[in-house]
């Protein structure tokens, strides 16, 4: 790939484009984001697929938004916004299985101006392993 200039530039793989995501914002642990959303000061949003929620559980909750409807559904300006889609202040928590996919959906959710979306360190696996709440 060429520049304006002729100079060739490398693209950047998956792991540094999740370096540089992630130098934008701090990423919060299971126990710290627990204590948050039972103070009423973040909501959870499980990104997971069905196949997964199904095979490990369910964070009680969590807002259960599937990676591909993220952006419409938590858009406060979208007309298909959920219900919990208020304000751009409001503090997301994206969850995914291990904590890759949400770094990645989080960049997308600061381009739609939700500057305080951040995720969840080592995703839902990383809060059963904290021994937070699970259902099945």
């Amino acid at each position: 790939m060429s520049d304006s200039s002729g100079t060739s530039e490398r693209p950047a793989g998956v792991d540094e484009l999740l370096e540089r995501v992630r130098e934008g914002y701090d990423r919060i642990e299971p126990l710290a984001a627990y204590d948050a959303v039972q103070a009423g000061e973040a909501l959870l949003v499980d990104i997971r697929y069905a196949a997964l929620r199904e095979r490990d559980g369910l964070i009680p909750g969590a807002l259960v938004i599937e990676r591909n409807e993220l952006e419409w559904r938590l858009d406060p300006q979208g007309s298909h916004r959920a219900p919990e889609a208020t304000s751009h202040d409001l503090r997301v928590v994206v969850v995914c299985n291990e904590g890759y996919a949400s770094s990645l959906a989080v960049a997308s959710l600061h381009r739609l101006g939700l500057r305080r979306a951040t995720d969840l360190v080592g995703g839902f696996q990383a809060w059963k392993g904290a021994g937070l709440p699970v259902t099945s």
